[in-house]
């Protein structure tokens, strides 16, 4: 793992394949554990250089205070590109799961030069918050069991990767990767950063960051080859949104995996993986 400053923030990043390879870029929802290993993996032995990466206030990037973000979803796809840029990867692949979805919605709109392909992970196309009336909205029993299960203690490595594990098993993902997963994230924040660090790589204080103005009604402008993955028992954004999202994009391929929730399983990471490569 490293750290490239890019858009005047440190952005930590970890690479996998030959770095003379074309670029696959991975924005993750929030952390770039988001992206499973054994995708990450899988790319690299189709011959792709991959780069996954930590958004600001996760993980080694930039961290000042996640609670209260002062940068916008724009700022996030701004720092996209500029991280292809200082890796030598213009136009690369870009894909981003959950959050991370959006940020690349964004950042293909917004600067479509910077890309050659897009895969857009488990999102949808409109901000965090009550989503549009033709878009399915999260479901109200899973998300009743969310709220309704205590927070732990932050500085507790064990009780934060309990959490994780009863969160996953509540969306439908694998609480034994989850409770893993979130064990790498705690020994990933620095020591020094508030508790609200790793509450916002559990997706819990997004919410909060700036995402004016809407780019939903911009999609047909993205003419670069696309890729919308979605499982099909996720309940957190339901696979509608991914549909829409496919709808809206010009010869966008919808791959729907049938035994998944929010999460890429590991049993899915080479059909994923044969997709992407598949579109570019």
């Amino acid at each position: 793992m490293a750290t490239i400053n890019a858009n005047e923030v440190a952005l930590g990043i970890e690479s996998f394949g030959d770095d003379d390879a074309p670029l696959v870029l991975l924005v993750g929802g929030t952390t770039m554990l988001s992206w499973p290993d054994a995708l990450c993996e899988r790319l690299a032995t189709h011959g792709r250089r991959v780069v996954r990466y930590d958004l600001r206030d996760s993980g080694e990037s930039t961290t000042v205070d996640p609670a209260a973000p002062t940068y916008t979803l724009r700022d996030l796809a701004a720092d996209a590109v500029a991280l292809v840029d200082a890796l030598g990867g213009v136009p690369a692949h870009l894909a981003g799961i959950g959050v991370g979805g959006m940020v690349a919605q964004v950042a293909a709109l917004d600067h479509p030069a910077a890309f050659s392909a897009l895969t857009l992970v488990g999102t949808r196309a409109v901000a965090p918050g009550k989503p549009d009336a033709d878009l399915p909205d999260h479901d109200p029993t899973m998300m009743k069991r969310l709220f309704a299960h205590p927070m732990p203690d932050w500085t507790d490595r064990a009780a934060v990767a309990e959490f994780a594990a009863t969160r996953a098993e509540i969306r439908g993902d694998d609480p034994v990767a989850a409770r893993a997963i979130a064990a790498r994230i705690w020994d990933r924040t620095p020591g020094t950063a508030p508790a609200t660090q790793l509450a916002n790589q559990l997706n819990m204080v997004f919410a909060r960051l700036n995402c004016a103005p809407r780019w939903r009604e911009r999609l047909p402008e993205i003419e670069i080859p696309t890729l919308v993955v979605h499982g099909r028992r996720d309940p957190f954004f339901p696979v509608g949104n991914g549909a829409a999202i496919a709808r809206e994009i010009s010869g966008a391929r919808l791959l729907v995996l049938e035994e998944a929730s929010t999460a890429i399983p590991d049993a899915a990471a080479g059909e994923v993986a044969e997709a992407m490569v598949t579109v570019g």
